[in-house]
């Protein structure tokens, strides 16, 4: 195991530090990825850096039809979201039902997690 020192200053690096680029259809390089662990422990060794190979993250199969179906529900249920969000004849009534259903037993607490509920539903029960 190799462990990780960093110009002094730098305590820490979380994330990517290098991309591949992808020129003229293929990329060149690969991922070069900085960790630092924040759960309690005694070793002192808490930075990792990892390589990955530049098509470490290519999809290797096509999508499935279940995973063509969340993502058809999904365009379906964002669009609705958005136009139910901006459609002012029905806002008043989302608000007030939205405030009555905010403080019971698995009822949503943002105003867009219940657009998302009730259009996810309204899809659902058009859909099955």
């Amino acid at each position: 195991m190799g462990k990780v020192t960093y110009s002094p200053g730098i305590e820490y690096v979380q994330g990517s530090l290098a991309k591949p680029k992808k020129q003229n259809g293929h990329n060149h390089g690969d991922y070069l990825i900085g960790t630092h662990r924040t759960a309690p422990t005694t070793n002192p060794n808490c930075t990792r850096l990892y390589i990955r190979k530049g098509d470490a993250y290519v999809r290797t199969s096509e999508p499935s039809t279940k995973e063509l179906n969340a993502r058809n529900r999904f365009a379906a249920v964002q669009a609705a979201v958005i136009a139910r969000k901006d459609n002012l004849s029905t806002f008043a009534s989302d608000q007030a039902a939205f405030v009555e259903q905010m403080n019971t037993a698995g009822g949503k607490k943002t105003f867009l997690s219940y657009l998302w509920k009730v259009c996810g539903d309204a899809y659902d029960a058009q859909n099955s």
